[in-house]
């Protein structure tokens, strides 16, 4: 019975050997900063540049690794451009086969980190977003409702790509 106290806290703490608390990097947290630039929207769907930059800029804030900047130099700086806004039909009306009830929205923007004081490209990736619309009476409606979803879902895998290489 004595050994077997041992032998369990020791297999205990072996089952926690992969989990990091904090940044992932290595780097300690707020050690750097980052500054988010407005990406240009090569889309017709109007706004979508703000949405995103609005929710890179929080996800940023949420995640602590990085230390938003505002003003003065940042130490990485996140540019990019909008390239697709897409609609995928889930299902359909059940009175008309052609009109569409529910859809999936998909964000996809082609995004780059730049390390100002080595003028370095440490990201350059195309990253995409998406979210589940159920269409109401008004499809613009619908939409422009799920928009802060669907730029929340692919700032979160941005800031992911972001925080978790290799700088």
């Amino acid at each position: 019975m004595r050994n077997l106290l041992p032998a369990l806290m020791a297999l205990a703490l072996a089952g926690c050997a992969g989990y990091t608390l904090g940044p992932t990097n290595g780097l300690p947290a707020g050690s750097r900063s980052v500054a988010v630039l407005p990406f240009v929207n090569n889309t017709p769907e109007p706004r979508v540049s703000e949405y995103l930059n609005t929710s890179l800029r929080r996800q940023f804030q949420q995640d602590g690794t990085f230390r938003l900047q505002t003003g003065g130099a940042p130490d990485i700086q996140v540019t990019g451009q909008i390239v697709k806004f897409e609609r995928l039909e889930l299902s359909y009306s059940t009175n008309d086969v052609l009109t569409p009830q529910e859809y999936t929205l998909f964000l996809t923007a082609r995004i780059v980190a730049r390390d100002m004081a080595t003028g370095r490209t440490n990201l350059n990736r195309t990253v995409t977003g998406r979210t589940y619309v159920h269409l109401g009476n008004d499809q613009a409606s619908s939409e422009r409702e799920a928009m802060p979803q669907l730029t929340d879902d692919l700032a979160r895998n941005a800031v992911s790509l972001l925080v978790d290489g290799s700088w």
